[in-house]
């Protein structure tokens, strides 16, 4: 309990903590209710997966880091076996979806942009309030649900941890990736990825030629994202390694080069099944048949997108 009590840790932190926990314990209860399911096909692999799993989200920071290296290497056996497995579902019915929409209408949308509302302000009173986005939408995800309940009566608190039972198990393993991304990403920077690229690339761009540069930053941010699965863990490599030594050192506005090389690397996002939470989790939210359908459709959108991106940079370095 001295984290909580601790002066010295920011507000937000200890806020965000707690959500942690709230997070590992719904993960664990994942873990439980597909351990009683005789529907499960595999009850002990997916219990061990989702217990270990939650066990790291709600305790990680008090967990020695060798123990938590261990348990994700536990936590990974079941998965790489494929014995994570999803039991009974007590999906609505069209039917009931359908009423459930008469009565509440376009009322629907109201949580959902709730979330947005509550980061957004979060980030606007940071300097005021002392909360960040992150916990403006972790709020936002609590007010959501209250919604839910209001507009319907059906809907009670049991009702919403069943459904975030359910997208888990559906998900699977791969509701992890994102996580484990972001933290290769961190581990890239650590490791002095971006001096090796940087060394490479200098053999190859010319001295003081910002525009090319610029091409080579905003590719190797597509690239580089579609290998990490994370826009955000790409740029601190690629930043490192190309944009500041061969772009920004050179006069370019940092502001400008920084917004846009972020969304090249979105660009790469729509083009690869790393970034799981945006291509693959839909795929098996919505039983599709064709494994990489949301990337085919989105490749031609994100190979305009990385050209515009391009001669703007370019334009407002």
């Amino acid at each position: 309990m001295s984290f909580f009590f601790d002066p010295e840790v920011a507000m937000s932190n200890k806020l965000m903590e707690v959500i942690y926990i709230f997070i590992g314990l719904m993960v664990i209860y994942t873990a439980v209710k597909n351990l009683r399911d005789p529907e499960n096909p595999n009850r002990i692999g997916t219990f061990s997966f989702w217990f270990v799993l939650g066990i790291l989200i709600a305790l990680g920071r008090w967990l020695p880091s060798v123990l938590s290296g261990v348990l994700v290497l536990v936590m990974c056996v079941p998965a790489i076996l494929h014995k994570v497995k999803k039991g009974k579902t007590d999906a609505p019915t069209k039917a009931e979806t359908q009423a459930a929409f008469s009565s509440i209408g376009m009322k629907i949308f109201i949580p959902a942009l709730s979330i947005g509302v509550f980061a957004v302000g979060a980030a606007l009173t940071t300097n005021t309030l002392g909360f960040s986005a992150l916990n403006g939408v972790a709020i936002g995800v609590f007010v959501a649900a209250a919604f839910l309940i209001a507009f319907n009566k059906k809907t009670t608190p049991v009702t919403l941890l069943n459904d975030s039972e359910r997208m888990l198990s559906t998900v699977g393993p791969l509701s992890m990736l994102p996580m484990l991304l972001a933290c290769l990403g961190a581990v890239f920077t650590a490791a002095g990825v971006g001096d090796v690229v940087a060394m490479m690339v200098e053999r190859i761009i010319p001295a003081g030629n910002v525009n090319i540069g610029i091409i080579v930053y905003a590719l190797g941010m597509m690239l580089f994202t579609m290998i990490m699965g994370n826009g955000f863990a790409a740029i601190t490599v690629m930043t490192v390694g190309i944009g500041g030594p061969f772009v920004l050192a050179y006069g370019a506005n940092p502001v400008v080069i920084g917004m846009l090389a972020l969304t090249c690397g979105f660009c790469g996002t729509l083009c690869t099944p790393m970034a799981a939470n945006f291509n693959t989790v839909p795929v098996a939210l919505l039983n599709m048949k064709k494994q990489f359908g949301v990337i085919k459709n989105q490749v031609p959108i994100a190979v305009i997108m990385i050209i515009v991106q391009i001669v703007m940079m370019i334009m407002l370095k």
